[in-house]
């Protein structure tokens, strides 16, 4: 019978291929860097091919290291699904869920959406991580996330979709901007010229870009956050499209500002779940879409 690579093997590669450095591989994978650098030399004996190329100076993946490393990360993802599908048997909703969070959500939506989880599932351990949808996507292939909580539209390639609902995007600006003295606004030239963003990576900017329909001026200032864009609006420095939920959140609240529905058809993102198409976990897909529908209603009430 052919010899075939180990787990722990393939997992070092992957952490070698992320690293490019024996230390913080072997770090991140807890074990001494001898141990890693002897799996890995075990690892090129199973397949018969170099994997890695090494010198004091540097370490770089031969074009075999890389593929077999992509393929690592799915034969991992998959392999912690079966895993998890044993234990999810015993109860659902229950042990560790690991979600992602884009930023633009995370502050709004995140608080009622755990409490509802704590009254709920008591032995539920949810770990968070906030990043940006392509850093997010790109955990849940490596099977380092469970889960991603994104806005669309976004390409989700193979990923399985769960989608949740709509949020619309609303228009912030001063309290004394005409653009803003009517109980709606429309879209028109005078606002993709006064349009602030934020920064490149965030889905909000591709999503306030494709509401103005066409060019936006080039811009000086990005923010980094929808907090920093809110306060470069107050500034005076423009205007900004952000989420309803964020409305409803209080992030515009100020003395200074007032925020406008965009008149229809108004645009918007839809929020969804994203997980593997491997995922054993449907049923807390499900149940977490369902807490996060009821979080989401309950906002728009206040």
């Amino acid at each position: 019978m052919t010899a075939l690579p180990s787990l722990k093997q393939l997992q070092y590669l992957v952490a070698l291929a992320q690293q490019l450095n024996f230390t913080r591989a072997a770090q991140s994978c807890f074990v001494t860097q001898s141990t890693l650098s002897a799996g890995l030399k075990e690892l090129e004996a199973v397949l018969g091919a170099q994997l890695v190329e090494r010198d004091r100076q540097s370490v770089l993946m031969t074009p075999l290291g890389l593929d077999v490393a992509d393929r690592a990360r799915a034969i991992i993802a998959a392999t912690q699904d079966l895993s998890e599908r044993a234990a999810q048997t015993q109860q659902p909703m229950s042990g560790p869920l690991r979600l992602g969070v884009i930023p633009t959500i995370a502050p709004f939506l995140l608080p009622p959406s755990l409490a509802l989880l704590r009254q709920r599932y008591a032995d539920l351990r949810l770990a968070l991580r906030e990043d940006l949808t392509a850093h997010l996507l790109s955990r849940i292939d490596d099977g380092q996330l469970d889960f991603a909580l994104i806005a669309l539209p976004y390409a989700t390639g193979n990923f399985l979709v769960e989608t949740l609902f709509d949020d619309a995007l609303w228009i912030v600006g001063r309290h004394d901007d005409a653009l803003l003295q009517g109980t709606t606004v429309k879209p028109a030239p005078a606002l993709a010229d006064r349009l602030l963003l934020l920064e490149e990576g965030h889905c909000l900017r591709e999503h306030a870009l494709y509401a103005c329909g066409g060019p936006v001026r080039p811009s000086v200032v990005e923010a980094t956050s929808l907090l920093t864009l809110v306060q470069m609006v107050e500034s005076g420095l423009g205007v900004a499209l952000i989420p309803a939920m964020a409305v409803s959140g209080g992030l515009t609240q100020s003395k200074t500002l007032v925020s406008r529905p965009l008149s229809p058809p108004a645009p918007k993102r839809t929020i969804a779940l994203v997980a593997r198409r491997s995922t054993s976990r449907l049923a807390d897909l499900k149940a977490l879409a369902e807490v996060i529908r009821q979080a989401y209603r309950a906002m728009e009430k206040r």
